[in-house]
């Protein structure tokens, strides 16, 4: 008898330190962000949030302690490649997550498949991304979700002549193709078209060719990060002047940047996911977070950031602490909650982001550039997708 109550006893103290075990055995999260280059603000942006949304939430999910392992790729993606190879076999992650750019999210696709770990993408927006592995999920957007819809909004309020300027990638492409066919169904015309380099672009140039071409406005489409300097040689090059207006998906005007970018930004009209000054309670408690813990207010990088690891928290929830990579997947398809950004979902089909769609305008609101929304289209999917 005594024997039998100390083999239990014994049994008993392995299974409670097996618990105690997995209780410790922290999730880990490779955030693969860029930290440094032109698109540094991108990843600033994200890691914030992140930051933020662990302080508000905790670090502690179905019993499981999150980690969270920072790598700057510089947005380069063979640096992307080697850091989430390094992230999955050495450290052992159980997510990784961020992708500031296109080819970034792209390069880590093969390495989230064949280890079956979750790919969160919380920046890039080319539409086929979620198409490359079945383990990505995007919580940040894509152009042709408001590249089609300024399109739309241009040809019924009186722009006849567009001139276009992209950076010359997959994203520029989208935003690029996406309009022209919106625009010119509607009776639009492209007078000029131009693609700039993604890394370190002198917009000079390729302004004179945009005023040259006399257009009621320009699309433009560059990454978030280079909106200021694109908008400093744009009033430089004197087309605020000529009247030429700007128009495009919201990076250019990105809230992170927009505050610095002087009057030749006002009346500047794009459709977007996110404005900080979004009027819901949700935003304005988000806004005033951000800003006191980080001492500037957030764009739109740094939603798709905080929505990221909220959809990775509450995927957790939903498994119980565990961290198969097919039950996670499964777990985030068809979720839904209520972003700062409004209403938000993950299309089970795709895996892609379902949002509303903002048309704003950059107004001035106590002395501070704002984009102010003043339409909005409603679950807007990823018309790259709905149209195959």
């Amino acid at each position: 008898m005594f024997i039998r109550t100390k083999m239990l006893l014994a049994a008993a103290t392995v299974a409670a330190m097996g618990a105690t075990a997995q209780a410790q055995d922290a999730v880990k999260i490779g955030l693969i962000l860029p930290m440094t280059g032109g698109q540094a603000s991108t990843g600033k942006q994200i890691d914030n949030a992140v930051k933020l949304y662990m302080q508000q939430h905790g670090d502690t999910v179905a019993g499981r302690k999150i980690e969270v392992i920072l790598k700057d790729d510089a947005a380069v993606p063979d640096n992307t490649k080697r850091l989430a190879q390094e992230l999955i076999v050495n450290d052992k992650v159980n997510f990784i997550a961020g992708f500031g750019v296109t080819p970034a999210a792209l390069a880590a696709a093969p390495l989230a498949t064949q280890a079956k770990v979750p790919e969160i993408v919380m920046a890039a927006g080319t539409s086929i991304i979620t198409e490359r592995s079945p383990y990505i999920v995007r919580t940040s957007f894509t152009l042709a979700q408001s590249s089609t819809i300024i399109a739309d909004w241009a040809a019924k309020n009186g722009i006849k002549k567009v001139a276009t300027l992209t950076s010359d990638f997959a994203p520029g492409n989208d935003a690029l193709n996406f309009f022209k066919q919106n625009f010119t169904a509607g009776g639009g015309e492209v007078v000029e078209e131009v693609k700039v380099p993604l890394a370190n672009p002198d917009f000079a140039p390729f302004l004179q060719r945009m005023k040259d071409s006399k257009p009621d406005a320009m699309f433009v489409f560059v990454p978030a990060g280079q909106g200021g300097s694109f908008m400093k040689q744009y009033a430089e090059r004197g087309l605020d002047k000529a009247g030429i207006k700007v128009i495009g998906p919201g990076d250019v005007m990105d809230d992170d940047l927009l505050a610095g970018m002087g009057d030749a930004a006002l009346g500047t009209v794009t459709a977007h996911l996110y404005s900080a000054a979004h009027p819901s309670a949700k935003n304005k408690e988000f806004v005033a977070a951000y800003k006191k813990a980080f001492n500037q207010r957030p764009g739109f990088m740094a939603v798709g950031g905080y929505d990221g690891i909220h959809l990775i928290y509450e995927a957790l929830k939903k498994t119980g602490g565990k961290t198969d990579g097919d039950g996670l997947i499964e777990a985030m398809k068809g979720m839904k909650w209520e972003s700062p950004r409004g209403p938000i979902s993950i299309d089970p089909e795709t895996r892609d982001i379902v949002q509303n769609i903002y048309i704003r305008k950059v107004e001035k609101v106590d002395g501070e550039l704002y984009n102010v929304e003043f339409a909005t289209f409603e679950a807007v999917k990823d018309s790259g997708k709905t149209k195959k």
